[in-house]
């Protein structure tokens, strides 16, 4: 399941963000570390091709693809050295696939600012500074731990191992992050073990309020997509506050309430997209009259690996894939006329799946 971590300083709209999503209803207190420990929420991606073939298939059960957000503690200054609930907030922070970083663009005399007035570059460099030190401590233990040795081993990789930490301490110690380096696929296995929190690839989210969400923007967002467009990154407006009161309603009210406010769709539903976007995932889907599903699957992926998704045995006798997709069957009405047209397809071992395919695997174990 894709995860991704909710960050930020306390009071810019993480557990409101949090709460309206998961629909949970956790502290969301006006003061610094109201989150303790790290809350997780599971949310269902929304698909409207799920929807289509549920209509079709009328199946005994549907089951969407879910993504997994943990809120973490608000993060301060220092806490690379255990200030506030640093080191427990870093530790969470590493498990996570992509990082959603709340970046406060409100004026609010009601909700205190940690740092006294709202400034969202200074947020984001706080909040990436403590980042950089923390991936900073781990890269020099490893680097001291492999150094005395380096000159005389002969193991390449160790060499290699130790020529990338040192191109990672250099921007580090620069105040980059380790997203803004290029590194090949073999530097990315060996950066791998290190679970480096810099290295993971972050959508910014500007909480904006109710009014500039339905603008779009403001002057804080812009600074703040300047900011992300130098190291390629995703900025999301949005309200946390409209995203609450979405959470309350059903899916009828909650599409005229986005229509009266002239918004297309609401804020979670774009960071799911982004996330997807930014992390490289595509949608299959297996449908019948006893399931209807959405399957993730990492763009590139062929069908074999795809079926492994599914049951390891799937992948392991994989013979071949019967695949027609979306876009046919929503043109051709139904299975059976998508098969007339001569749009079912049989593929191999060496199929690239596509978003949208929705398949049937044939395998023999």
């Amino acid at each position: 399941m894709l995860k991704a971590g909710i960050v930020g300083l306390p009071n810019v709209g993480k557990s409101t963000l949090f709460n309206a999503i998961t629909k949970k209803n956790i502290l969301a207190a006006n003061y610094p570390f109201a989150t303790i420990d790290p809350n997780i929420g599971v949310v269902t991606v929304p698909d409207y091709r799920l929807e289509y073939l549920e209509n079709l298939y009328l199946p005994e059960k549907v089951v969407p693809t879910t993504y997994e957000f943990t809120d973490i503690a608000g993060l301060v200054k220092g806490a690379s050295k255990g200030e506030g609930l640093g080191n427990k907030f870093l530790s969470h922070i590493r498990e996570v696939d992509a990082i959603v970083e709340v970046v406060r663009c409100f004026e609010e005399t009601d909700i205190i600012h940690v740092e006294g007035e709202v400034n969202p570059l200074r947020d984001i460099e706080i909040v990436n500074t403590e980042l950089i030190i923390s991936d900073l401590e781990i890269i020099q233990n490893r680097i001291n731990k492999i150094s005395k040795k380096i000159e005389s081993t002969k193991d390449a990789l160790e060499k290699k191992e130790y020529l990338i930490l040192k191109r990672c301490e250099e921007a580090l110690l620069i105040g980059k992050s380790l997203r803004r380096l290029d590194f090949d696929k073999d530097e990315l296995l060996i950066l791998k073990n290190f679970s480096l929190i810099t290295l993971k690839p972050i959508i910014y989210m500007a909480n904006v309020s109710e009014e500039d969400a339905v603008i779009g923007d403001n002057k804080y967002t812009q600074i703040i997509k300047e900011y992300a467009g130098k190291e390629n990154s995703s900025v999301i407006v949005m309200s946390a506050k409209i995203e609450s009161e979405l959470a309350e309603l059903n899916e009828t009210d909650k599409k005229q309430f986005l229509l009266d406010l002239g918004i297309s769709n609401s804020g979670l539903d774009k960071l799911i997209y982004a996330t997807y976007n930014l992390l490289g995932l595509e949608t299959f889907f297996t449908s019948g009259k006893d399931e209807c599903r959405a399957w993730t699957f990492k763009k590139g992926m062929k069908a074999p690996e795809c079926a492994g998704i599914i049951h390891s045995d799937f992948e392991r006798g994989f013979i071949k894939a019967e695949i027609m997709s979306f876009d046919d069957l929503q043109k051709c009405g139904s299975e059976l006329k998508v098969k007339e047209a001569g749009k079912m397809r049989l593929e191999g071992k060496e199929y690239l799946m596509q978003d949208g395919d929705i398949c049937y695997f044939r395998f023999n174990v």
